[in-house]
């Protein structure tokens, strides 16, 4: 604690299918200030994980199984309406990119990713 003020990391709830992506994600917000709270490996676990942790942002996958991310997003946006969240999508997938802005999502990073517009695009949220 420097000069009596404490600076707690924002909280994020990382989504995505595959596992070594979360890690990558994981690793490389870790490394720049946030701390991740929780993992989901779909929108439905998403969405359950978002009511539990309330994370200060979202990094979400557009393309999942059981439930996708777009209905994720409206389902967290429709619990919490002030959510930040910042959709991840493959090459290709702009259409699907636009739906989620529709549905809430704030942002978006392309796979496959580059460390520092992962953090451009939490921090530009985190400002909002």
């Amino acid at each position: 604690m420097q000069g009596g003020l404490f600076r707690m990391e924002p909280k994020v709830l990382i989504v995505d299918d595959a596992a070594f992506m979360r890690m990558i994600i994981r690793d490389v917000i870790s490394k720049n200030g946030y701390q991740v709270v929780a993992e989901a490996e779909n929108g439905a676990e998403a969405v359950d994980l978002y009511s539990e942790h309330v994370p200060d942002l979202v990094i979400m996958d557009i393309t999942m199984p059981l439930m996708d991310g777009i209905e994720a997003v409206r389902q967290i946006m429709k619990n919490d309406n002030s959510a930040k969240i910042v959709m991840c999508s493959a090459m290709g997938q702009q259409s699907m990119v636009i739906e989620s802005i529709k549905a809430g999502a704030k942002d978006f990073i392309v796979k496959p990713f580059q460390a520092e517009r992962i953090v451009e695009a939490l921090r530009k949220v985190m400002e909002r």
